[in-house]
């Protein structure tokens, strides 16, 4: 493991390099205090990276550390444990479903993690990276295949006039927590991807979360044409015959990589269709191994799982016939794969001149598909319901509906210890059970509402220190300090709105009556605070106008300084924000949140939910953890309607569940709702829920393994 980078890292607390290269330490508490307790600052400065941590502190603090006994002391129990926790055998898969000799294969164009390892763009990685954690925890047996980029997928920069500038940003991988993938040779691992002319390689590194590798694929790799090493340069290429490209890289060349390591998926997990070319190496392979068609396409149906996350046509990949022919005719010829029944799976009948549909493939080539949430699955039903083949039936777009991972996602040092203490040290392992919530009742309203002041309050100390930092860089001015934050206050009731900034999330729904907001904001005795962030993609000409409608009213002086927005929104600003805002905001047009977590996150950490009833809601909301507004039923704009009633509710209802204090100083029917978000939300719509009901409905029945039942 590049062991002259560590040479000076002594050898009484080496095993610090081998838990810095395994994200399992990013959501084991323990684990990262034993980082902070090395070197507070630097931990800070590097982003909470432990792998740049250890290569650039001296020397000297690592001694000082090695000759610690408090710090030794951390350091053996972390190091038991993570020895423990990735040992094969005695893990809930183990115990429920056995041993199986071929590992479920998870595909997806983004994988969000950790900050350190920044190849996500939003809440599909996300998805991801805990589904990655949570099968490490639980023991599924499973493998991560997707690409590494060059460039950040937004760096975002916002101008004096609100307008997002998209910073072109090379990614330094020095420090990221991944290391070559090794050939059998000992070399480093290079694989040719197929359909290519000339050949394209790419490099394959590996990262560890937990149990689980996550291998990802680099086609900047010497000796591909420039035009190849580009390919992996960007997320979700603009250009359409880019996209095409990367998503054969990461389908096809994924399998390719796996079959050079010689992995053999037991099942195939599509996240979304990005990956669904994977499906054509497989059905290249039965071929080749003697299948007739039906034969081939009915076993990889068997063995392949399809998530669908997008609830419209338009959010698919569509490639239009002849460019799909460009790069997959010679490819099907060579391999005895007739071109014509290939490009008709994937025809959507309700448009069937439109292209070559990664979606509609995706569907028809798998067996076990579902979407997001049960709204999300009335939709998908809805609007795939003439793609099936002859023994495939809507009814199989089942919903499971999406959680987080709570290891990661509840605040570590306050709200994860105050959980522990109400409801026991296990809590983790039974965390899927409701019984086990049960016990938040029983925290004092005084204990919680003091540590959501002090949650609140480290938020705000976040958002200040990042405006000293833009006003010491002398390239803000006072104006734009004021929009990013400067100006908030702890004791004002605060809400956060934090997603894409896309027009169907309507980010400005709460600008509607620009007026009534000014006087919300502005109330003598009881007024409220907004805080926006979140990125527009590059092409996206009217996300970027309502964020610059936004941050212009932030720069009025009417509005008090009470409203910010914050640039750059991250996996790390994210976890500040949901255990830091007193209310979360959400407010798509239905039914266009296939299931959204951000709202999942917060209400786990106390901080209730305020949204149209859509996505993961409808599920979720109970009528007292949290509040809905708007016509879960209506599929059209209704702004106007939806703003007034979001200000009703405001004005009538949380306003005054906030400000109204007893005579202790807490606002006992607002801390009653959080409350009840903590004890309700949180065993319903968490990862471990979510992966055991993958593994039930669709792993153990392709793997063929028998269930508890069975």
């Amino acid at each position: 493991m590049q062991t002259e980078r560590y040479a000076h890292v002594p050898k009484r607390i080496a095993g610090l390099v081998e838990l810095a290269h395994n994200l399992w330490w990013s959501w084991n508490p323990e684990a990262r205090d034993l980082f902070r307790r090395l070197d507070l600052q630097t931990y800070r400065r590097t982003g909470h990276n432990p792998v740049e941590m250890l290569s650039t502190l001296p020397e000297g603090v690592l001694t000082r550390a090695a000759g610690d006994a408090n710090f030794l002391a951390l350091y053996d129990a972390v190091l038991e444990r993570f020895r423990r926790d990735l040992q094969s055998g005695g893990t809930w898969f183990d115990r429920t479903y056995g041993d199986t000799s071929n590992p479920v294969v998870y595909m997806s164009a983004e994988f969000g993690v950790h900050v350190s390892l920044p190849v996500y763009a939003g809440g599909l990685g996300i998805l991801a990276g805990d589904t990655l954690k949570e099968c490490s925890d639980l023991g599924v047996p499973m493998i991560g295949v997707g690409l590494i980029y060059s460039r950040a997928y937004v760096w975002q920069r916002i101008r004096e006039d609100g307008w997002q500038e998209d910073v072109e940003q090379t990614l330094d991988r020095t420090h990221n927590p991944v290391l070559p993938a090794m050939d059998s040779d000992g070399h480093p691992l290079i694989v040719t991807v197929p359909a290519f002319n000339p050949r394209l390689q790419v490099a394959v590194w590996r990262a560890m979360i937990g149990r689980v590798p996550l291998y990802l694929m680099s086609s900047d790799v010497e000796g591909n044409q420039p035009w190849d090493r580009a390919i992996a340069h960007d997320m979700y290429a603009s250009d359409l015959e880019q996209r095409l490209r990367q998503e054969i890289v990461l389908g096809m060349g994924g399998m390719r990589v796996l079959d050079a390591m010689g992995v053999t998926p037991g099942v195939l997990h599509l996240n979304d269709g990005h990956p669904a070319l994977a499906i054509l190496e497989r059905l290249r392979a039965r071929l080749a191994s003697g299948d007739s068609w039906d034969a081939a396409i009915r076993e990889i149906r068997n063995t392949t799982v399809f998530t669908t996350h997008t609830p419209v046509p338009a959010g698919t990949d569509v490639f239009p016939f002849a460019l799909v022919q460009k790069y997959l005719q010679h490819y099907c010829e060579d391999n005895a794969i007739d071109p014509e029944r290939l490009l008709a799976l994937g025809v959507n009948p309700a448009d069937p001149q439109a292209g070559f549909n990664m979606t509609v493939f995706a569907l028809r080539m798998s067996r076990y598909c579902n979407a997001v949430s049960k709204r999300h699955s009335e939709v998908a039903r809805r609007m795939w319901s003439d793609v099936r083949l002859p023994e495939q039936g809507l009814e199989e777009i089942i919903p499971i509906t999406n959680g987080v991972h709570l290891p990661t996602w509840i605040e570590p040092l306050r709200i994860q210890t105050m959980l522990g203490q109400a409801m026991g040290p296990g809590w983790r392992d039974v965390q899927d059970r409701r019984e086990t919530w049960e016990a938040v009742e029983k925290v004092p309203d005084e204990e919680l509402w003091q540590l959501h002041n002090e949650r609140k309050a480290t938020l705000l100390a976040r958002i200040d220190g990042r405006a000293r930092r833009n006003w010491h860089s002398g390239q803000f001015t006072a104006a734009n300090i004021v929009a990013s934050g400067a100006l908030l206050e702890p004791d004002v009731l605060t809400l956060g709105f934090a997603r894409r900034f896309t027009a169907y999330k309507r980010p400005d729904l709460i600008l509607h009556d620009t007026e009534r907001l000014k006087r919300l904001l502005t109330d003598p005795w009881r007024p409220i605070q907004l805080i926006f962030t979140g990125k527009a993609h590059p092409a996206d000409t009217d996300g970027k106008r309502i964020l610059q409608r936004i941050y212009r009213l932030a720069l009025d002086p009417a509005c008090a300084g009470r409203i910010a927005f914050i640039e750059n929104y991250d996996q790390h600003l994210a976890k500040y924000l949901v255990a830091g805002v007193d209310v979360w905001l959400n407010n798509p047009i239905p039914p266009l949140e296939a299931s959204g977590t951000s709202g999942i996150k917060a209400s786990v950490n106390g901080f209730p939910h305020l949204s149209i009833l859509d996505g993961w809601w409808p599920e979720g909301y109970s009528g007292d953890n949290g509040w809905a507004f708007g016509d879960p039923r209506s599929e059209e704009d209704r702004s106007p309607e939806d703003a007034q009633a979001l200000y009703e509710l405001l004005e009538g209802t949380i306003i005054p569940a906030y400000y109204d204090r007893g005579h202790d100083g807490v606002p006992h029917a607002f801390v009653r709702v959080m409350k009840e978000a903590i004890r309700s939300v949180g065993p319903d719509f968490n990862a471990r829920r979510m992966m055991k009901e993958y593994t039930a409905h669709f792993y153990a029945p392709a793997l063929r393994l028998e269930t508890p039942e069975g």
